[in-house]
């Protein structure tokens, strides 16, 4: 009985979410933000009554969430796009993640009680972009951006979350073991970066002649085939030292821009499943969630959201993209789409299932701030854009 309950409370949800999701295109929300009140509401503190309280759950269900989002991203993602772009896009998702990373972890162990290095967690955890808020605002919308600025956002947004994940996981063990070097760390990024882009060029071009050759009866398995490439490709990476996430866009990256059987047909599937995944992801992110406890950090909640959204996110773009010839008005808009999404609150979960002090407290304020940027930023950035000259209509 248990089970068919499950099933009903679940499809009612996605339905739901699925119906709300065109209204929130309507208002200029961001869906995530509906999909996270739904979750809310069906909650344990909501009208639906569902108690949820699994971090670990809530990690394995993100984690197989971002290894969808981030290969349909990647299959998307077009290599003539993003070429002219490659070099800034890479560095905003690298030394702009360790400088927002920096800066937000110096200004909360400044205003807060944290610790330094939790100060610095907290930082790292909210460093990314959202590529799942990126992609779904970007692509869904009836305005493309000029100057190159999208393919530069939907790049970082799909390569940043590696290197936020690294900064996470690197500063959750430096808590639990404080004597280990700077220098063995750096090298574990090197080799996780290194690795990841390795893997994930061979994987992708492996998985091109696999799905060409091997010949299948029934179409179908074309697509169930890409996802146990997908699986394949993060798990090995991780057992091996590399950075999964990373793998899996880069090897989606070349699948997508390269040919392959029922290629169209593939593509469309992914949409629809990233979709799904976003959903199930949000959702149960929101389930997660007890809103009583989010009411006593809203206050230094604001404070830390304001300072990454007109500080922190300013001054690295600005420090990234000053090598390069990128307009004034073209780094201001950059700035503004520094939208948070369910990335950060996944990898919030990480402390509290290490077991960090204080890791409950991280996660709450972690989730104001998303909240706070999915609100502020995800429903302003087309205003924003148009406002820049930065958008015209796409020629359909």
């Amino acid at each position: 009985m248990i089970s068919e309950q499950f099933i009903l409370v679940g499809s009612l949800l996605l339905l739901i979410s699925i119906i709300i999701s065109k209204t929130s295109q309507r208002l200029g929300i961001p869906s995530l933000i509906f999909f996270l009140l739904i979750g809310m509401l069906a909650g344990s503190e909501g009208i639906g009554g569902i108690y949820f309280d699994d971090p670990s759950v809530t990690q394995f269900i993100g984690i197989i969430a971002l290894v969808i989002i981030l290969f349909s991203g990647g299959l998307d993602t077009k290599w003539l796009d993003v070429k002219p772009v490659f070099t800034q896009s890479v560095v905003l998702s690298t030394v702009g993640v360790l400088i927002t990373t920096l800066a937000l972890g110096f200004f909360i162990n400044w205003i807060t009680g944290f610790s330094l290095t939790q100060s610095l967690l907290i930082g790292a955890i909210v460093s990314s972009t959202d590529a799942a808020a990126v992609f779904s605002i970007f692509r869904s919308g009836k305005h493309k951006l000029k100057n190159n600025i999208q393919p530069t956002l939907e790049l970082e947004s799909g390569t940043n979350d590696p290197m936020a994940y690294f900064m996470t996981t690197t500063l959750i063990f430096l808590i639990l073991n404080p004597t280990t070097s700077i220098w063995s760390m750096i090298l574990l990024l090197i080799q996780s970066i290194g690795l990841g882009i390795v893997l994930g060029v061979i994987f992708g071009k492996g998985g091109v002649k696999l799905i060409n050759s091997i010949k299948l009866d029934i179409q179908g398995l074309y697509p169930v085939l890409s996802i146990a490439l997908a699986f394949l490709t993060f798990s090995i990476t991780y057992y091996v030292g590399g950075n999964g996430f990373l793998s899996v866009y880069v090897a989606a990256l070349i699948l997508g821009n390269s040919s392959f059987i029922n290629k169209k047909v593939q593509m469309q599937f992914f949409d629809g499943l990233a979709w799904l995944m976003q959903i199930v992801m949000f959702l149960t992110l929101g389930l997660l969630v007890f809103p009583s406890q989010i009411l006593p950090v809203i206050g230094i909640g604001l404070v830390i959201s304001f300072f990454l959204i007109l500080v922190a996110r300013p001054l690295a773009v600005f420090l990234c993209l000053s090598p390069f010839k990128v307009q004034l008005k073209d780094k201001v808009f950059i700035s503004w789409v520094g939208i948070r999404g369910a990335v950060p609150i996944i990898f919030a979960t990480y402390p509290i299932v290490a077991g960090i002090q204080g890791a409950n407290l991280i996660f709450n304020i972690v989730f104001f701030i998303t909240i706070t940027s999915a609100l502020l930023q995800g429903s302003t950035i087309n205003l924003f854009a148009r406002y820049l000259g930065l958008s015209i209509p796409k020629i359909e």
